[in-house]
């Protein structure tokens, strides 16, 4: 809908002729002396007043007669009214130099539109009038300044808001009202989150102790109430490896060989002298080292 006045354009010029009765002066199409008559001057042409009329005149929208010289020749979106043609579709109130709205190829008064397509406020239940700046949101209309906080009855207008039950919040009064405090940043958590041992987080805020590493999404443990990161957990607690001297993390998945206090991971658990895997196999111990009963017989 546009609500605007409608446009007078005044593209040519009607002048008598004063030249001396010696000269010839003519109409640019029919020929005819413009000699004691009205003529138009159009691009620095002249034409009598009828030539220019069936060459050049706009016909009215209305009444499909043109637009004559002597008339005002009132245009919209490339449509032509004569000033007395020129009124809303439904009362017939002339619109001549009044704001006006366009609906089907239609031309109304504001009020007109107003009562027949223009939405009502939710909140004051009154026309929000053409022109006038208004909110939407989910089928509903307010008038801008009837679309106000639930909490701090403020107008909301183009800020950001958050709707919760049957009220609508801008988000500093949500975030104080309702809104769950992270318990490592202390702001609110307005939009995702996560839960660790009933407490909210940020995603971004729920890290390893260790490493930093943001933990969400990820595998992770704990220890003494501290969340960690698989690697980090496995670097400080877990048993080493005899083998490889690396770390063993059952919470990986990995599986390793446990003998008198010590650990290998199944891949290291090998004979010390010619490293055939001893997993599942008879093995014998020579101080800290351990042999298949092959080798082991040769010692």
């Amino acid at each position: 809908v546009y609500l605007i006045p409608p446009v007078f354009p005044g593209p040519c010029r009607i002048l008598r002729n004063k030249m001396s009765s010696g000269e010839r002066f003519d109409c640019h199409y029919c020929k005819d002396s413009l000699l004691g008559k009205k003529y138009i001057m159009k691009e620095d042409t002249q034409y009598c007043t009828k030539c220019y009329e069936n060459l050049f005149a706009n016909c009215c929208e209305v009444c499909s007669l043109p637009i004559g010289c002597n008339f005002r020749d009132l245009s919209y979106k490339d449509h032509h009214w004569h000033e007395q043609c020129f009124k809303c579709a439904k009362c017939s109130r002339s619109l001549v130099e009044k704001a006006f709205a366009a609906k089907e190829d239609l031309l109304l008064c504001t009020e007109c539109y107003a009562h027949d397509y223009s939405s009502k406020c939710s909140t004051c239940k009154k026309t929000v009038m053409p022109g006038s700046r208004k909110m939407e949101y989910k089928g509903n209309s307010w008038h801008e300044t009837c679309f106000l906080c639930h909490r701090c009855q403020q107008p909301i207008g183009t800020k950001s808001f958050i709707p919760k039950d049957s009220g609508y919040f801008c988000v500093p009064c949500f975030e104080k009202q309702f809104a769950y405090q992270c318990c490592a940043c202390k702001k609110a958590i307005t939009t995702g989150g996560v839960t660790y041992q009933d407490k909210p987080w940020h995603r971004e805020c729920f890290l390893c102790i260790g490493c930093r590493k943001q933990l969400s999404g990820y595998r992770f443990t704990s220890r003494e109430n501290y969340p960690y990161c698989l690697d980090c957990f496995s670097n400080l607690y877990a048993k080493k490896c005899v083998g490889c001297t690396k770390p063993i993390s059952s919470l990986a998945g990995a599986k390793y060989i446990s003998f008198e206090e010590r650990q290998w991971h199944s891949e290291c658990f090998t004979c010390m002298q010619c490293s055939v895997s001893l997993v599942g196999r008879g093995f014998l111990t020579q101080r800290d080292d351990i042999l298949c009963t092959d080798c082991g017989r040769e010692k």
